[in-house]
């Protein structure tokens, strides 16, 4: 048999491409083919330990660099990733699956998040009050952090990272992501881009590796803040062991997002948002639709009729194949894990009313999966209480918007949610009265623009930072306040023991 040689990732460490010394690594695998691709190597103790030092440093001048020249930076960054988008989409395609036009759209959904970083020198302004009380004026000033980590999810190998980390670098804290072990290519691409940008070295660094890596960065005492995106058991892991040792971090975990369709939705349009909400990236987003909740037994019989005539033409296929609705999901153990919840579904009394198990795909050596569409879940099963990270989704019929309303509240999930309606008054009472931190109304996936606040509620969030938005400034900043007086040589120079006041 003939022997084939691997690409080996590298990490980014200092402005320099550096093989892992380390003799632990993992295999990348083209979702798409089902082959081996490439090995990444897992950076140790001693390596994230002097990645850390070298940031550190770099840090310490990127801090004292005008916020001005920081942005200009970043303006070049920008440009230089809307000149390379169809290169990063493409890339993205390869390791991740999804289809290129819809790797186009993350890429370009990144973008919003560096734009809103260009607005640095605006946010970082503090506050300022003259005489608050006997000749003293009172300011304040955000500083950076110093070193801070993000460490990001396989299913957005570019958008997640730039949401995560631009505001960060951009208020002048030094960072290393650590991009999931799956998709390492598009880390090292962003980090091309930021050296020909202009940014010096060490401020931005790339480390692969597996739980062991991060366990290393994250308990790390120079590292100050963790930004993390992933599953929901392993944010509350990241949350509860960053606390401990004194980190400031946010993890953002799974969802089970549901649409709520009611009786005067329009029907047809309900039905083609949900399609690509539902199933885009092979439902591989924290954002996709899970849930079609249907109010009303018309409702229902009327949007699963048509629903399932278009969930039964979907097609899966190759990333760079313009005719796929969808790529493949990211593993074969993820297809599996996704094909045991359907039959589990089933077992448990779901009718399957599109059966995607068995997809007709060019490569069936790929990591494929159909469209399957559930019918007659209820909310005791498994189906609709965890979070299935691949093209499955149920139907779940309720009576009425409060119905609706109580079962959603109740679920451990809070990430997003939508409601598809020609009522203000519903819309009103749904948005009011929602347990969930991102809400739509006739929005098929309710995802903020950059500049607005990402982040979920309940199980789909823990610590109080946001994933991009104006809190991530507040996030990786600390606020000083001065409170500063001149004196002059009339001043009395009696000692007061009061509590000073105004």
């Amino acid at each position: 048999m003939e022997t084939v040689t691997l690409e080996a990732v590298s990490h980014y460490i200092n402005g320099e491409k550096v093989r892992g010394k380390n003799d632990k690594f993992g295999y990348v695998y083209s979702p798409s083919t089902g082959q081996k691709i490439a090995t990444v190597p897992y950076a140790s103790v001693e390596e994230v330990d002097e990645t850390v030092k070298l940031a550190k440093e770099a840090g310490k001048k990127w801090a004292n660099t005008s916020v001005g020249k920081r942005v200009e930076v970043l303006f070049k960054f920008r440009q230089l990733l809307v000149d390379n988008t169809d290169k990063l989409a493409r890339l993205i395609g390869k390791e991740n699956g999804k289809t290129v036009s819809d790797a186009a759209g993350e890429v370009s959904r990144g973008i919003e998040s560096v734009d809103l970083a260009i607005g640095a020198p605006q946010i970082l302004k503090g506050e300022h009050s003259v005489n608050v009380g006997g000749e003293i004026n009172a300011y304040s000033m955000k500083q950076p952090l110093g070193v801070v980590t993000c460490i990001s999810p396989f299913n957005f190998p570019v958008m997640v990272p730039l949401a995560m980390s631009t505001m960060a670098v951009a208020v002048g804290n030094a960072m290393i992501l650590k991009p999931s072990e799956k998709v390492p290519y598009s880390a090292l691409l962003i980090s091309d881009l930021w050296e020909e940008a202009g940014l010096p070295n060490g401020v931005w660094n790339v480390l692969n590796g597996d739980k062991d890596t991060v366990n290393s960065i994250i308990t790390h005492k120079d590292v100050q803040a963790i930004s993390f995106v992933g599953s929901t058991k392993v944010a509350e892991i990241i949350y509860e062991t960053g606390t401990k040792h004194h980190k400031r971090v946010n993890a953002f975990g799974g969802g089970k997002n549901h649409m709520v369709i009611m009786p005067d939705a329009d029907l047809d349009k309900a039905v083609d948002s949900f399609l690509g909400a539902a199933y885009g990236s092979a439902s591989q987003r924290c954002m996709a639709i899970s849930v079609a909740m249907t109010v009303g037994q018309k409702t229902k019989e009327l949007f699963t009729e048509k629903l399932k005539v278009k969930v039964e033409n979907l097609k899966p296929g190759s990333y760079d194949d313009v005719s796929a609705d969808f790529g493949a999901v990211i593993s074969a153990e993820a297809k599996q894990t996704i094909l045991e919840a359907i039959d589990e579904a089933i077992n448990e009394g779901a009718n399957i009313v599109v059966d995607g198990r068995n997809p007709d795909v060019e490569n069936k050596e790929g990591f494929y999966l159909g469209a399957t569409l559930l019918d007659n879940v209820t909310p005791d099963m498994n189906v609709y209480k965890e979070e299935v990270f691949g093209p499955a989704r149920v139907i779940v019929s309720v009576d009425s918007i409060e119905e609706a309303i109580q079962l959603i509240n109740d679920h451990q999930y809070g990430n997003g949610v939508t409601v598809f309606t020609n009522s203000g008054r519903d819309a009103r009472k749904f948005t009011q009265e929602i347990e969930v931190g991102m809400v739509g109304v006739n929005v098929p996936i309710p995802i903020p623009v950059g500049y607005h606040n990402f982040g979920g509620w309940k199980d789909s969030r823990f610590g109080e930072g946001q994933m991009f938005g104006p809190d991530t400034a507040r996030f990786f900043t600390k606020t000083k306040t001065v409170s500063e007086r001149w004196f002059d040589e009339t001043d009395s120079d009696e000692t007061n023991f009061a509590f000073p006041s105004s």
